[in-house]
């Protein structure tokens, strides 16, 4: 404790020494006019820093509530940038413009560290009431700080080390400030950068949100900036007006606040109409256009959409509970290693589909993968990068569908060395990066926004990734294997599609099967029941027979969860119908009907009587996923006997017993 006192009272000599008689600087001129503004004007001294201030509840949900879009943009983010440092002895914090905190991310144990220092929703770390510090200083000052341990006014909180950024409302005014407070001792320049960035995602998304009605407009003076975090970004009304823009373009237009570029139209900025660039727009698919300065050479590129409003529902994200400080979310999981016993493929289109696909990739064709969602499409994929000349390098699966639109360049490119807080860490090696070599599979395609399919299609296009950060451009060599559960090609029917990224992923489509249609779904139930209860589980003859019946609407990723909630229900008893719950009446065992089903034997050339239609339940499935292919093949027969690997006269044998009626037969 001696130590302690002798160690904040030799921090507080010092801070008076510089303030008073301007003795030994510190690193920083933010830190010391920062110390004078503490002392001189707030009143405060360092070696008398008084308990943490903390508002009330009521209080803070009261603030909560009038920073609501704030938070609800800046969730994800925060989340997202707290699982790249890899630091649990951070913690990443947003206040509002008084300096209260609103929310926080971080590990427990650090957060009931840092909870005793005030760092907690709630805490008021406004520069008035904490001294010098990352949060309250970057207020005061308007701009990015860092504040290393000792640069702190008080000596209780020279153990942290602050760093934040301001994050600007669509009007241009400062809306809260974004900060990571951790015990590293390393200069924060790189941190710093990140959490510019970040601070751009979250403002961008506030433009989006508070201007649904808006048509937004993207532009940069360079093709391949557009939609990334470089590019300018407007919302524009109907009438052409402008409602807000991004700092970046701000900075590219030349002008300098939100005050010089409200109010005005797109005909004073550029050389064109909002008509005219929504028509062009639409006409190139979404890529980007030429268009000129208003007055000027200068040359930009761009692109205008119908209002988001127009199109799709606002995401809804829940929000942290005011008072409590939010844990880490749960780190992304790794794509799954599937085990060997999902790769069942003894169904003969599944055999044919990946000895076709093993062929295309030995010539480094792209695939398109189609089927329904849960039917396999990524264990398909894997099993054919195993089957590939890339086989020993990495399998690198992207959800597409799960891909935010301002995380595309931290999530696919990558960020350069030194990005992050701790010395363990060396950078960030985008997904791209870590599929050179190997396989980069793109899942639920469909799903991905048209504004990221550019960025993705001259990705593919060059093979070239340039980390942010850095101006060193990678060259990547990888397979590419893509799915999808929707139609693509009427998705680009419907604009929703760029039909250039189209023919780029589809060397060959291949469909997988849904698990009702597959002849190996016997084997595939038993070697999952294995994989997922245990070598002991054992289905009773009347449970396998309900699993063959069940329709399987949710495919191998239901059945997964059936098994394996069987398996603990039986609790090593052997596992019957009753152990199927989640299937409902649809699990009861097959049973042949009281009165069996009978046909006269039908004299050689006669037509059979039609029967009364009395089916048991597998027929009945039977009968519906034919009608359901018939309809899929425009009841060709042809065309399903081939998609079934039967014969014309078998199948026509099973309508037939099925009562399913073809007019025209080929």
């Amino acid at each position: 404790m001696a130590v302690m006192l002798r160690g904040g009272e030799q921090h507080a000599d010092r801070i008076l020494d510089v303030v008073r008689h301007g003795l030994i600087e510190p690193d920083s001129d933010v830190v010391a006019r920062s110390w004078r503004r503490c002392l001189n004007d707030y009143k405060l001294h360092p070696d008398q820093p008084g308990e943490p201030s903390v508002i009330e509840r009521v209080a803070l949900e009261t603030r909560c509530a009038r920073r609501a879009d704030v938070i609800e943009c800046a969730r994800y983010e925060m989340t997202t940038l707290y699982q790249q440092l890899a630091d649990t002895d951070s913690a990443v914090v947003l206040t509002d413009t008084d300096g209260v905190i609103l929310h926080m991310v971080a590990a427990p144990d650090f957060a009931a560290e840092a909870a005793t220092l005030g760092l907690r929703c709630g805490g008021v770390w406004g520069e008035n009431e904490a001294g010098t510090n990352g949060m309250g200083t970057c207020l005061a000052a308007g701009a990015p700080v860092s504040i290393r341990r000792e640069d702190h006014f008080f000596s209780r909180l020279t153990r942290l080390t602050c760093s934040a950024v301001p994050i600007y409302d669509p009007a241009g005014e400062i809306t809260g400030v974004l900060d990571v407070t951790s015990h590293s001792s390393l200069m924060q320049q790189h941190l710093l950068v990140l959490l510019g960035m970040t601070a751009r995602m979250i403002e961008n998304r506030l433009i989006d949100k508070q201007f649904r009605n808006a048509h937004p407009l993207h532009f940069h003076s360079r093709p391949e900036f557009v939609y990334t975090l470089h590019e300018g970004k407007l919302a524009v009304a109907e009438d052409g007006r402008i409602l807000a823009a991004n700092r970046s373009a701000l900075f590219q237009l030349g002008l300098t606040s939100m005050a010089d570029i409200r109010s005005r139209r797109i005909e004073d900025l550029f050389q064109t109409s909002l008509p005219d660039m929504l028509q062009r727009s639409t006409s190139s698919s979404y890529h980007p256009v030429v268009t000129y300065r208003a007055n000027a050479a200068l040359r930009f590129f761009a692109v205008a959409r119908r209002p988001a409003s127009e199109s799709a529902p606002a995401v809804q994200i829940a929000t942290t509970a005011p008072g409590a400080s939010s844990g880490p979310a749960r780190a992304r999981p790794a794509p799954l290693r599937a085990p060997a016993t999902e790769g069942t493929f003894k169904d003969p289109r599944l055999v044919s589909h990946l000895e076709t696909a093993r062929r295309l990739i030995a010539r480094q064709s792209p695939v398109l993968l189609c089927g329904e969602t849960g039917s396999g499409k990524e264990v398909f994929a894997r099993a054919v990068h195993h089957a590939s000349p890339n086989a020993a390098g990495n399998f690198i699966a992207v959800n597409c569908a799960s891909l935010p639109e301002a995380l595309i360049e931290s999530e696919l490119f990558g960020y350069r060395a030194g990005a992050f807080t701790g010395a363990q860490r060396v950078g960030r090696r985008g997904k791209i990066l870590q599929a050179d070599g190997g396989t980069l599979f793109l899942d639920e395609i469909a799903d991905m926004p048209l504004e990221l399919q550019a960025r993705l299609l001259r990705v593919l296009d060059e093979r070239q990734v340039t980390p942010l950060g850095t101006e060193e451009t990678h060259n990547v060599d990888f397979q590419l294997i893509s799915a999808s559960h929707q139609h693509l090609p009427t998705l680009v029917e419907q604009g929703r599609f760029r039909e250039d990224l189209y023919f780029r992923l589809a060397g060959i489509e291949l469909q997988l099967p849904p698990l009702r249609e597959r002849s190996d779904r016997r084997e595939v139930i038993r070697a999952m029941l294995a994989s997922e209860g245990g070598a002991d589980a054992v289905l009773s003859p009347e449970a396998e027979q309900a699993l063959m019946a069940h329709p399987w609407p949710g495919n191998l990723r239901q059945l997964k969860h059936v098994l394996r909630n069987a398996a603990a229900l039986a609790d090593g008893a052997t596992i019957s119908c009753a152990h199927f719950p989640s299937l409902g009446p649809s699990a009861a065992p097959a049973r042949a009907p009281a009165t069996p089903v009978k046909f006269d034997p039908e004299p050689e050339g006669q037509a059979e009587a039609a029967p009364e239609l009395r089916l048991n339940p597998i027929q009945a499935n039977e009968r519906t996923v034919l009608v359901k292919m018939l309809e899929q093949y425009r009841w060709n027969v042809s065309n399903v006997a081939k998609a079934l690997d039967v014969s014309r006269n078998t199948l026509y044998r099973k309508l037939h017993k099925l009562h399913i009626e073809v007019s025209h037969p080929e």
